[in-house]
């Protein structure tokens, strides 16, 4: 064979070779096939409407319904001291005895005092004395006397209130020179508490209204109580007022100084609930979101606002429907518009 045959034989094997490989390279599966859609798994729950308690939490501390500090209005030594811290004292109950010498002075002034009024006023009616000097001598007897009582009121030391005593700060023989009460006495039947409740619920909260509370030092116990009274302004720093509550505490139990945690019931309202799982908050915003199913099987995102949280659930106050299904697990691979496979 001649070298122009050779060169025509080769020619002809390597257009052969190549179009072999181009058959083989169009016909390969990893080249045919696109890859496959992945549609992620979700599981959904229906949002309802129903009539939700509106009911918020304060922390706030029990109190007397009154303190009574029991000191006379001037100083002296004690003579007797009848009770001590922890006792269970009644209204006009004798707690102490100050010194007597200027009690029993005015004792028989007024005494003196009370038979020349009497004489006097049988001559008055007599004609014997003239009507001045009769009542110049029943205005010094009255005086006299209510000399007397301020002073047995401050001699003999009576509680003005039934509750327990608080502190003791003198003993017996001891001079009393007005540097602190001699007893503090308080009124634990009933208590009360100082709630300070958000001004965005001063028209909701009326006087009378019924109130609960749980204190962390009677565990497991609800206590009942109402609002005695409001105050009538609220403080800028805070954006909160003051509610009265007092609880009746018969077996007193409750004591002044215990945590105490409120609930106020603020009436009912017709709301939409969710699952709290099928909430998402959007992070750096603070948004908080749902991923809503629509009819063609893909999710729309949704944002709402929240409401109070009850339990496994959420209250849902703007941006959802009665009714919506909703996605409450599998969001962390969702995005809007994206669809589903409803397990």
């Amino acid at each position: 064979m001649n070298r122009r045959g050779i060169a025509i034989l080769a020619a002809l094997a390597a257009a052969v070779s190549c179009g072999n490989f181009g058959t083989k390279k169009a016909d390969s599966p990893a080249a045919a096939q696109a890859p496959a859609e992945i549609i992620p798994n979700v599981e959904v729950a229906v949002a309802e409407a129903r009539m939700v308690p509106q009911e918020s939490v304060y922390a706030s501390t029990v109190e007397a319904y009154a303190v009574n500090n029991i000191m006379p209005q001037s100083g002296g030594r004690i003579r007797k001291i009848n009770v001590e811290v922890g006792d269970y004292v009644q209204k006009g109950q004798v707690l102490a005895e100050m010194d007597r010498i200027q009690l029993e002075q005015l004792e028989l002034q007024v005494k003196n005092d009370e038979i020349e009024y009497e004489r006097l006023k049988s001559l008055y009616a007599e004609g014997g004395v003239s009507q001045s000097d009769f009542e110049t001598a029943e205005l010094g007897y009255k005086v006299r006397k209510s000399n007397y009582n301020n002073v047995k009121e401050n001699t003999i030391l009576r509680s003005p209130i039934t509750g327990y005593v608080s502190a003791r700060n003198f003993d017996k023989g001891d001079m009393f020179g007005m540097s602190a009460p001699i007893f503090t006495v308080q009124q634990v039947v009933p208590v009360k508490l100082l709630v300070g409740i958000s001004e965005s619920e001063y028209t909701k909260v009326k006087k009378g209204d019924k109130v609960s509370l749980t204190v962390d030092a009677i565990p497991g116990k609800t206590f009942q109580g109402k609002v005695e009274r409001l105050y009538p302004t609220i403080d800028a720093a805070t954006h909160t007022f003051k509610a009265e509550v007092v609880v009746p505490n018969a077996d007193k139990v409750l004591r002044p100084g215990m945590y105490a945690r409120v609930t106020v019931n603020f009436g009912t309202r017709n709301s939409i609930v969710v699952p709290d799982r099928s909430i998402v908050k959007q992070e750096g915003t603070g948004t908080r979101f749902i991923y809503v199913l629509s009819e063609d099987g893909t999710v729309s995102y949704t944002p709402v606002t929240v409401g109070r949280h009850l339990g496994a659930e959420y209250e849902i106050t703007a941006g959802l429907e009665a009714g919506s299904t909703i996605v409450v697990k599998g969001q962390s691979a969702l995005k809007d518009g994206v669809k589903v496979n409803v397990l």
